[in-house]
């Protein structure tokens, strides 16, 4: 039997272990080196050969992938690893380290258990390694720390000894206060990683060598051979005696827990139903004979197979020809396939139970973020929430008309598979709209609508995606059915920042128990009047009934919630999204005949009486910010400042260290077009840098009239 095929029966028996198993992701800053660590612990595995561990890039198998050197999609792969003389199943993601593609890490970390953060010895914690760090505590998901490029702080920082001993207890210092600020109750009851406990490990990927606290003490090597090793360029026999994915996984398995211990702590944080009740009892013990609970955090297309959802299994056992729903619809999707992905291929089985990592064919109404069950009425797990939003969109159109019934099916595809995608059509002009994270998340996409699903397309240039607020309160304003028979008053004002921010990390939502979201919005300062009496959240926004025995209302409220989506949806300046926005419903007088309230009479009221009291409430448009960061050589900083200031830029701190600089900066996404290409001129290709979404500003004054003017032109909306 070759070592390929052992490895694929040793899969298939531990997957039935909970015990046995460990659900990790690989997350870090991009070119921290995460696909690197991974192709030597698959190496380690004897699942590539040794040789090519850190040149394949096993994970790394989609040709824009490989052709752009940077993680697009995260990859999932299963693999086996002895230690105390027992196998472990070791399930891994991949992630992406690029911003524009966050929304994969965030998926992820909904699937997983434990997380090794990866963080680069000279570079330290960087902004992305907070996000990811974030978006994995959110989700109680573990971390541990493998330092990795320890050989360039000694090699191109020429540091000592000493020197390099204390940054690194600096490095590990700098991630448990970022753990601390995240999760301070948490953290105070041991949430950390410490080196002397050995939830930390340094080495270097590239040259396939580690060590950490635990395999000193049982190897007799130090920091001082290390440092020795590296200096004199002995990384080979580093690599013999100290091999980086024995110590890596070791600390994975001694230090991640298992589905039984993770399921545990992670039901009450993922899924808002009653833990009491047989699914919840069942996903927190993780039992494969409970009904099926499957959260879909992935779905791909496999040539011959069709769509395969993928995502972790927390109760229940997956097999052939079950019948199970899927969370928003209402008829059953049969199983046609069930397997694991090891890497670019899938390996199928029979069965799989909890606690696994499944990828599963049949369903076609699954979306990414669907619960699939065995149980008709289960209440689905929470919504995942994307540190970033979409802020930038380009216009699609088929070359040839008739590919657009096919265009139209694609783009229907491709927002199934990646939620942080929004795909609508301009009716007004007819354009198929794509918004994305960036400008490189919207080049992938529309790249692949002509490679993967073949279909020729132009593409618009990038434009960003607006918000529309108010900065006072106006109101009580009527708005009038076109029958004349029905009347809304509306008052709006801004909802606080503090219930945005509990919006927008979907801790408030209208899923959850009512009492629970009034209590909270109470704790943020909103009165308990209103806190009680909220009927929809849209976004960022809020409705709120003021009312008080009307009559007909109770059979209304369902269209006048569809009014007020419809005019948070396109605000009145400028046809986009609002944010931050109250609307109370203050006092309606209904029709008695049903006929003469229905929603032709009710929807366009409701909008327009919202939509005159935003007028009212000196409306603003607000423009989406990004953090700017830049590690320039000293002698460049000069120009690499300039570029953020030309930009209607700021400049938020500039450290320096050594020879080199470290720029903190933010700017307007409308200005960042074309950034990679003028930073790179400016300091002739030395400088790293990277950016963040950092929220929304009120645009200045004196630019509001011209864009609303220049917004409406291309929507071909009256200009005045």
């Amino acid at each position: 039997m070759t070592k390929k095929k052992k490895m694929i029966e040793r899969v298939k028996t531990l997957m039935h272990e909970p015990e046995k198993i460990r659900n990790i992701g690989i997350v870090a800053h991009i070119d921290h080196g995460k696909t690197t660590l991974t192709d030597n612990l698959l190496a380690g595995a004897g699942m590539i050969s040794k040789e090519l561990a850190g040149k394949q890039l096993f994970m790394d198998f989609d040709e824009e992938e490989q052709a752009r050197g940077i993680t697009i999609y995260a990859a999932n792969v299963s693999m086996v690893h002895e230690f105390g003389g027992e196998e472990y199943l070791i399930n891994l993601i991949d992630t992406p380290g690029h911003i524009d593609f966050g929304g994969d890490v965030t998926r992820a970390m909904r699937t997983v258990d434990g997380a090794v953060v990866v963080v680069d010895a000279v570079e330290g914690a960087m902004p992305q390694t907070e996000t990811v760090l974030r978006q994995a505590l959110k989700e109680n998901v573990r971390p541990i720390l493998f330092v990795n490029k320890v050989d360039r702080l000694v090699n191109e920082l020429k540091v000592d000894q000493q020197e390099m001993q204390i940054r690194l207890g600096n490095l590990i210092g700098s991630i448990n206060k970022l753990i601390k600020g995240m999760k301070p109750e948490q953290y105070a009851q041991g949430l950390k990683v410490d080196a002397a406990d050995g939830t930390v490990a340094f080495g270097s990927a590239l040259y396939n060598w580690a060590i950490s606290v635990p395999h000193m003490k049982k190897t007799g090597m130090g920091f001082k051979e290390v440092y020795e090793c590296c200096q004199t360029g002995k990384m080979k026999e580093l690599a013999e005696k100290n091999p980086l994915h024995e110590i890596v996984l070791d600390m994975v398995i001694r230090h991640l827990p298992n589905p039984l211990t993770a399921q545990k702590d992670r039901v009450g944080v993922i899924w808002k139903g009653d833990r009491s009740s047989e699914v919840g009892g069942t996903m927190e013990k993780c039992n494969p004979n409970g009904p099926v609970a499957l959260m879909v955090t992935d779905i791909s297309i496999d040539p011959h197979a069709g769509e395969v959802a993928t995502g972790r299994l927390f109760s229940g056992t997956l097999s052939r020809g079950q019948e199970l729903y899927i969370s928003g619809t209402y008829e059953t999707n049969r199983v046609q396939q069930v397997g694991v992905f090891m890497g670019a291929e899938r390996l199928e089985v029979e069965k799989i139970p909890a606690g696994n990592i499944a990828a599963i064919t049949g369903m076609k109404d699954a979306i990414v973020g669907s619960t699939i069950t065995s149980l008709k009425d289960m209440l689905p797990f929470e919504g995942i929430k994307h540190v970033s939003e979409p802020v930038v969109t380009v216009a699609v159109e088929a070359k040839s008309m008739t590919d657009l019934p096919k265009l139209i099916e694609v783009l229907r595809q491709i927002s199934k598979e990646d939620p942080t995608l929004n795909v609508k059509i301009d009716e007004e002009t007819g354009e198929h709209l794509i918004s994305g994270m960036g400008e490189l998340h919207l080049e992938i996409v529309t790249h692949r609508i002509g490679r993967d699903y073949r279909v020729p397309i132009t593409t618009s240039s990038p434009i960003v995606v607006y918000r529309e607020t108010i900065q006072s309160g106006a109101g009580p304003v009527e708005g009038v059915s076109p029958n004349r028979h029905n009347r809304f008053y509306m008052e709006v004002e801004p909802l606080e920042m503090s219930v945005v921010k509990l919006i927008k990390t979907g801790e408030v939502s209208m899923r959850m128990d009512a009492l629970e979201r009034r209590d909270l919005l109470m704790n943020t300062g909103m009165d308990k009047n209103q806190a009680k009496k909220v009927v929809e959240i849209c976004s960022s926004n809020m409705l709120v009934d003021m009312t008080k025995g009307i009559q007909y209302l109770r059979e209304t409220m369902e269209l006048i919630i569809e009014g007020f989506k419809e005019a948070m949806e396109t605000g009145p300046l400028a046809r986009e999204p609002c944010q931050g926005i109250k609307v109370k419903l203050i006092d309606v007088k209904l029709h008695e005949d049903a006929i003469h309230r229905g929603p032709a009479q009710v929807i366009p009221a409701a909008r327009q009486a919202i939509h005159e009291a935003i007028r009212q409430a000196r409306p603003a448009i607000l423009e989406p910010i990004q953090d700017v960061y830049i590690h320039v050589p000293t002698n460049l900083m000069g120009n690499a400042t300039r570029e953020i200031q030309g930009r209607r830029g700021q400049i938020l701190e500039i450290q320096q260290e050594g020879d080199m600089s470290f720029i903190r900066g933010k700017a307007p996404v409308a200005e960042l077009f074309g950034f990679a290409g003028d930073i790179r001129s400016a300091t002739e290709g030395r400088a790293l840098w990277n950016t963040e979404h950092a929220g929304f500003q009120i645009l200045p004054q004196n630019l509001q009239e011209g864009l609303i003017r220049q917004i409406r032109q291309r929507k071909g909306l009256k200009t005045s």
